[in-house]
């Protein structure tokens, strides 16, 4: 299929009650509304495509962007790609999802995850720390930095307070990431999520809510599955 055919398909399966969703939950202009089931039955056929995708996430068509992170190659992506995605992302589940995800199933996830942290613009700032979340529950340990990690955390308690909305929940989906999937730094995890407290982010005209990091890690210790890796980062 070329991008012109998916782009066809796509409008077609756009429903006006899932773009109403979709745009409560930030999503921007231009989108259809395809349901994900309906973008996952796309990429069984495709499968995968470096071209494709790139293809699709240039259009700007939020529908076509998230289907481009679900056939990317992220072993193919070059971090001048990674990039670009991140900069013409407009959504958080682009920011925190589609280029969260793919750039850390790629060889850049790391060198671009630290570098987006401490962009200034919260959406490619919510995009490292997704990244690192990601990184940090594929990755087998003995492959992680972990004075880095430690250091992480210390400044995800030193400034979550004060930063933006989206930057605070990706912070918090880090502090969970660590201590849920690095055996190591589960106490500690849980040490700074009990001194940050219950994380607040306005969440809009959504019933979204942010979990509190101390609960969930409990959670995932009760199934004895701390320390058990994801296959991969994408879903």
């Amino acid at each position: 299929m070329t991008s012109t055919e998916i782009l066809q398909q796509l409008k077609t399966l756009g429903m006006p009650s899932i773009k109403s969703v979709l745009l409560k939950h930030g999503i921007q202009e231009p989108l259809y509304g395809v349901k994900i089931e309906e973008l996952k039955k796309i990429q069984k056929k495709i499968k995968e495509g470096h071209e494709l995708s790139l293809q699709l996430y240039r259009t700007g068509i939020y529908d076509a962007m998230y289907l481009a992170g679900l056939i990317a190659e992220p072993e193919k992506m070059s971090a001048k790609e990674l990039q670009e995605w991140v900069q013409l992302a407009n959504a958080p589940v682009l920011y925190e999802t589609t280029v969260a995800s793919v750039a850390a199933e790629s060889k850049h996830g790391l060198e671009l995850a630290k570098k987006w942290i401490a962009s200034k613009e919260a959406g490619i700032a919510s995009a490292g720390w997704a990244t690192l979340a990601d990184i940090v529950s594929i990755k087998d340990d003995s492959e992680l930095d972990i004075p880095m990690l430690k250091e992480l955390l210390g400044k995800v308690a030193a400034t979550i307070d004060n930063s933006p909305n989206r930057v605070k929940a990706a912070m918090n989906g880090f502090m969970i990431a660590v201590g849920t999937y690095v055996k190591e730094l589960n106490s500690l995890a849980k040490q700074t999520a009990q001194k940050i407290g219950k994380v607040k982010v306005d969440m809009g005209d959504t019933a979204c809510k942010v979990p509190f990091a101390i609960d969930y890690i409990e959670k995932a210790e009760g199934k004895n599955a701390i320390g058990k890796k994801k296959k991969t980062a994408r879903c």
